[in-house]
């Protein structure tokens, strides 16, 4: 052989070598400002993420796209890439009574509950919920935790659209669209468990209202059936006057908090919503049961309900994530738009200005929250072994130029629409903007048809108080 035939030969077997040593991946995210949410809270620019079906399976520079080959590539051009935002608390369907009464008085008892007594059907969850899930992913919420009626329903717009949702199905004292009895609300809940117990995306739940709208028989009973089906358990808590007041009355002046610790009700399985009414010993109580806290702070605000001590909780170690609380109560699904506000109010209820940094804000709506969910093994933070759920937030926007420091952006400048490509299990659900899973504008129209239902028997009815 002749020398130049070798050298041809030799290129030939490195070129086959460098294809073959190459590792396969499913999905690349290049040239990222990534921010991993580790525990050093390490940034990578220039950085590249690395997925194979639906796990990350290497988070570095841009030398580690030299090493894989992947049948996706997203080139991001210096955005920030992230783990995917979960929203702790929300009513997802509620979205079709957005911008209802916003401003009554006592409004849960006088508006909202009369409102679902008329409205609320299999047909109205399907809608709103579909609503609510485009809203979420486009906004950049990966997983969401929900509790609403007829949570079957929104279990399969969630199968479809490919999005992760911790789904709670609702046990009240009183009637409901879906049970006569809290007792056929906790059988609605253990026959909705046990079909999709074992769903990749989907972690069923039972979640009774508040304290106060249930006996302590069905909430003991619920937290019996909780371990043994070992779901979640989703409730409001200590977050109305009204609830602090009819709590006292049943126990001689304990607080929300205390009641569900002393009847065998609190523990780690319990996500709950609020927590507004706490005092120290409240807190330590949280700690103790190793209980997850929603911080719904839009919600909270608007309702004049008062500022969680979430400052308070996070030094003695509570779990704490962030939530949106129901479409009715926060007008937004995406914690996205919360991040400023969590920033900002607690410094002004602290009068501290140093209080609630950017950064810990950040981790309350990713790591913090997977915590609150007891799913800090597998979201929360773009690290190798983890779920891939991730996003995209576009740094080339006005309102995110110039970019000095992304956890700044992030919480003092950025909203739901600078979200720009969404991932969930591996899945890209939404590539620059545009939804790959669903049909965005069938879905809007129906929800808009299904407005016209609302606005004949709600609103020109006159039935219900405005």
């Amino acid at each position: 052989m002749s020398f130049s035939k070798s050298m041809l030969a030799l290129a030939v077997m490195a070129v086959s070598f460098s294809s073959y040593a190459a590792k396969q991946a499913d999905l690349m995210i290049v040239d990222g400002t990534v921010l991993t949410m580790n525990k050093q809270n390490k940034i990578i620019e220039q950085g590249t993420v690395v997925v194979k079906e639906n796990k990350i399976v290497a988070v570095g520079g841009p030398e580690l796209a030299k090493e894989y080959q992947a049948n996706k590539v997203l080139d991001v051009d210096g955005d920030i890439v992230m783990p995917g935002l979960i929203n702790t608390h929300t009513h997802g369907s509620m979205t079709v009574f957005r911008s209802l009464a916003d401003d009554v008085p006592d409004r849960l008892h006088r508006y909202i509950f009369p409102l679902e007594n008329k409205m609320v059907s299999r047909e109205m969850v399907r809608v709103g919920a579909n609503l609510a899930n485009i809203e979420m992913v486009k906004g950049g919420v990966t997983t969401y935790v929900d509790m609403y009626y007829f949570e079957d329903e929104v279990a399969k717009t969630v199968d479809k659209m490919g999005n992760r949702a911790v789904l709670g199905e609702s046990v009240i004292n009183f009637p409901v669209a879906d049970a006569q009895t809290p007792e056929e609300g906790i059988q609605y809940a253990v026959n909705f468990i046990k079909e999709y117990k074992n769903h990749p995306r989907i972690t069923p739940a039972f979640a009774p209202h508040a304290p106060y709208t249930n006996t302590t028989e069905n909430l003991q009973k619920i937290a019996k059936l909780s371990i043994e089906l070992d779901v979640p358990v989703m409730i409001h808590l200590a977050e109305t006057d009204r609830e602090q007041e009819e709590i006292a009355k049943r126990t001689g002046g304990k607080s929300p908090v205390q009641y569900m610790a002393d009847i065998g009700a609190l523990n780690n399985k319990v996500i709950a919503a609020h927590a507004i009414m706490v005092d120290e010993k409240d807190i330590d109580l949280l700690k103790k049961y190793d209980v997850g806290v929603a911080h719904n702070i839009s919600a909270n605000t608007k309702s004049a309900k008062g500022v969680a001590p979430v400052v308070a909780m996070l030094e003695k170690g509570v779990r704490v994530g962030l939530g949106t609380d129901g479409p009715m109560s926060s007008n937004t699904l995406t914690t996205m738009n919360e991040l400023n506000l969590v920033g900002k109010i607690h410094k002004l209820e602290n009068k501290d200005r140093a209080a609630m940094p950017p950064l810990t804000v950040v981790e309350l709506a990713t790591m913090g929250s997977a915590k609150v969910l007891h799913m800090e093994d597998k979201l929360g933070s773009l690290e190798p072994g983890k779920l891939a759920d991730i996003i995209v937030v576009d740094t080339k926007s006005p309102n995110m130029v110039p970019m000095y420091s992304p956890y700044a952006a992030l919480v003092y400048g950025a909203n739901g629409s600078n979200v720009r490509h969404t991932i969930v299990d591996g899945t890209v659900l939404m590539q620059d903007r545009k939804l790959l899973t669903v049909d965005e504008n069938a879905i809007i129209k129906e929800a808009q048809a299904f407005s016209d239902q609302v606005r004949k028997t709600v609103i020109e009815s006159g039935e219900i108080v405005k």
